[in-house]
């Protein structure tokens, strides 16, 4: 197992497990009104459901990104996620909750199609096309955001810093999904090829920055709001 290999899969659980905490909300919310006794059994097939949908979702994904300009389009998506990610934005669904095993689990697999395009793209980024890296990656860390949710954004309220660090991280995965681009990241490549390493370092930097400042704008106008 090459150090590639585990530098790459070390960033797609971190990448998912940042992303993730929403998911493991739904779950819980979804299987609220099960039967005691079958609330356990409900949220494993949940989870189940959830890691084999965000698989196939993943298969789809690393497919169409081969496509010239999709790959740097998805780049700058992850861009966008990540600000959003620092602004603080809340990926909110309504969430049925309900009293029937099998509408538990619909409820989280449409749930989870809706909420998991931000992890797909940053997850496929992550892997570099590595499907291996994507499967065992998200074998490892679903389970860890769905028993482990509350201790996470508990860990992630407390120490902010590791949210900044996964935002750097996708900015720089971003860079990354752009240089591989074969139109656009051939095209700078072409120019100048230490825009491999300056564009994903630039990007890292840029997300975190301007994250922070839409944050502190947006909290500005909260206190404002609280204040008339």
């Amino acid at each position: 197992m090459s150090i590639d290999f585990v530098m790459n899969l070390m960033q797609v659980i971190f990448v998912n497990v940042i992303l993730s905490g929403d998911n493991a909300v739904v779950i819980a919310l979804a299987c609220k009104n099960v039967d005691p006794k079958l609330q356990k059994k409900a949220i494993v097939l949940g989870s189940a459901g959830a890691i084999g949908l965000r698989i196939i979702l993943t298969f789809i994904a690393a497919w169409v990104l081969k496509i010239p300009l999709i790959l740097f389009i998805a780049g700058i998506i992850l861009c966008w996620i990540a600000m959003g990610l620092l602004k603080g934005e809340d990926e909110s669904i309504s969430v049925k909750s309900s009293n029937n095993l099998i509408d538990a689990f619909k409820t989280i697999l449409i749930a989870d199609v809706v909420m998991s395009i931000d992890n797909v793209i940053a997850v496929t980024g992550a892997a570099k096309g590595n499907l291996s890296i994507v499967i065992i990656g998200l074998i490892i860390s679903i389970p860890i955001i769905i028993w482990g949710s509350h201790i996470l954004m508990k860990v992630m309220n407390k120490v902010p810093i590791i949210v900044t660090l996964g935002a750097a991280l996708l900015g720089y995965i971003s860079g990354e999904m752009v240089m591989g681009d074969q139109i656009i990241g051939g095209y700078l490549h072409h120019i100048f090829s230490g825009f491999d390493y300056i564009l994903p370092i630039s990007l890292a930097i840029f997300v975190v920055l301007i994250g922070k400042v839409l944050k502190h704008k947006i909290e500005k106008v909260e206190q404002i709001k609280h204040s008339i």
